[in-house]
């Protein structure tokens, strides 16, 4: 009696958070901008997708179907996929064009055509990166990332305050 168990195969096994996850339909691991070094939640629009409109977020976003409109991510990446087809103005942190945007582009911290990719418009960013092979017509404007200015901008403040300005003779 006392010595006497239930084996434990006659129980039912708890499933497992890994038993559970592997019964789901598996996702795709999110596509990331070379360089970038946090990886989020993303948005997709598939290859047979069609929209217009505005495009605004907090998140990543691929787009690999047809769009025209805005896009609008702030800090966010945007990757046009290789059947992606985009004619827009979009403002996003980083894009990285593999198929083709017909607008103008402006990336708070980089913009990358790769080697099958197309670009027609004008962009702005601090970082660009053009590949053999990829088409691009337009003009570019390479700007400082907020980054990379808030330091010279406090270093500068400081500087000024303790060397003012000498007054003219």
């Amino acid at each position: 009696m006392w010595g006497r168990k239930k084996p434990e195969a006659s129980r039912s096994p708890k499933p497992e958070p890994e038993n559970l996850q592997a019964n789901q339909p598996s996702r795709p691991a999110p596509t990331t901008v070379e360089g970038t070094t946090q990886i989020s939640k993303e948005a997709r629009l598939g290859p047979s997708l069609k929209m217009m409109g505005e495009i605004t977020g907090s998140e990543d976003l691929v787009i690999d179907g047809f769009f025209e409109g805005i896009v609008q991510l702030d800090d966010r990446s945007l990757i046009v996929g290789t059947t992606g087809n985009v004619t827009a103005d979009i403002i996003a942190g980083e894009v990285a064009v593999y198929g083709s945007v017909k607008g103008n582009v402006h990336a708070k911290n980089r913009i990358e055509i790769k080697k099958d990719g197309s670009v027609t418009g004008d962009l702005t960013t601090p970082q660009i990166l053009i590949e053999d092979g990829a088409f691009f017509k337009g003009s570019i404007e390479i700007g400082r990332s907020l980054e990379k200015e808030a330091p010279k901008n406090a270093f500068s403040e400081t500087a000024s305050a303790s060397n003012p300005p000498k007054a003219a003779a």
